[in-house]
This record gives C-alpha cells, structure tokens and sequence, in this order.
C-alpha cells in the first residue's frame, strides 16, 4: 500500500498508510503489518511515497478482495488519473497464499514485485521466508538481488599489471 498525497481526515501519506492498515481489518484479520517506509516517487509522480505491507487473511478470492480494494481507494478519495501519478491511496495484492493467478485484471504474483524496493523491503520486514511462487526465492533474497551492490563491467580496452 501507498499514499503521496494529504487526506482531510488522516493527514500526511504516513497517516493515510496507518489508516488504510486499520480499514484492512474489515476485510478479515490483519495478521502481520509492516513499519510505513518512505521511498521516491516513480513514473508521473513527483511526491515522496509512504509505503507498507500488510498480511491478511481473509475468505475473499483474489478478484473480490481487488474490488474491495478499489473500493477503499476511492473512499479515501482516490479518483482516476495519469497512471503511476500522485494518489491519495494505492492497494495492490503482491502475494497470495494460493500461489498464482493470473486473469485480464489481475497478475499475482505481482509483476514488479522482484523490481521493487518499497515493496519488497516492507514485505521482508514481516514474512522474509514467504517465496515468490515465479522464481522460488524467499522475499528476503529477492530484496537482496535488488540491493546488493553490483560491479562494474571491466574494462577491457586496457591492461593491468
């Protein structure tokens, strides 16, 4: 989950996340949740991000439980517009504890779990065994894959002693 913009009611993205954590609990029981982390904006949007994960049980198949999540979206004020723009709130489902699924609107495992840090560090925080049902890997080694510094390609045109 994710928020960039100020709410009337929950204030600041951090208290949007917070808020949207308890609003969960109407949909089952939140088992675990996340610390809110800041991160930067991506794509159209120009605000700094306050991100969190949460886990939740709920008998809600995965479509039904996006409908609800879309619903949450626009009760906290969400509206239509520039994709990856600024927002009041953003849900997604990243894992589900069925493994796959895919359909036209809905892709789980998420397709930019493994590419992002605001998700996978949150997610880390509080199920860092859960594993990706595409590649195999534990949260935890993904977030390591994505963090882990990376060497420069050798320059070849050149001899060293």
């Amino acid at each position: 989950m994710g928020s960039n913009r100020r709410h009337g009611e929950h204030g600041r993205p951090r208290g949007v996340v917070l808020a949207a954590m308890e609003e969960l609990s109407a949909l089952g029981t939140v088992d675990a949740r996340s610390p809110v982390i800041a991160s930067a904006p991506i794509g159209a949007a120009r605000r700094i991000f306050a991100n969190a994960v949460a886990q939740l049980e709920t008998d809600l198949a995965p479509p039904a439980l996006l409908r609800e999540l879309k619903r949450f979206e626009r009760d906290f004020g969400r509206r239509p517009g520039k994709t990856w723009g600024d927002r009041v709130l953003d849900l997604d489902i990243v894992l589900w504890s069925g493994g796959r699924w895919h359909s036209r609107s809905l892709h789980i495992p998420h397709r930019g779990l493994a590419a992002r840090s605001f998700v996978l560090g949150p997610a880390t925080a509080i199920a860092p065994g859960w594993r990706d049902p595409d590649s195999g890997l534990t949260l935890r080694q993904l977030q390591a894959r994505l963090t882990r510094p990376q060497a420069l390609p050798r320059d070849r045109t050149r001899s060293d002693p």
